[in-house]
């Protein structure tokens, strides 16, 4: 059984050991996963938030037929792929100007 814990709310550098002991171990799950293993895990939550998305658009437009459902979220998908084109949002800071 491991030790027991401070209460993270009576000793102040408990709150931080707890965050670092949880940190650590997301750490060291990930360093023994295969490199097939994250990107499996990434597939997963990708299929979860489509059908987050899918179920999200049937409720606001209170449609009942699944592919109308997804044919909301393709558009509204496209829609982002657009914006992201126009480069409406950018990765990286502008290069700085020489010109001062």
């Amino acid at each position: 059984m491991p030790p027991a814990m401070n209460n993270p709310y009576e000793v102040p550098t408990a709150l931080k050991a707890l965050q670092d002991d949880i940190y650590r171990g997301k750490i060291l799950r990930t360093r023994k996963q295969t490199p097939a293993e994250p990107l499996a895990d990434v597939f997963e939550l990708t299929n979860v938030v489509f059908d987050s998305m899918h179920a999200g658009a049937m409720w606001q437009l209170g449609i009942e037929d699944p592919d109308k459902g997804w044919q909301i979220v393709r558009q509204r998908l496209n829609r982002l792929q657009k914006l992201h084109n126009r480069e409406r949002f950018v990765h990286q800071n502008p290069a700085p100007s020489h010109d001062c």
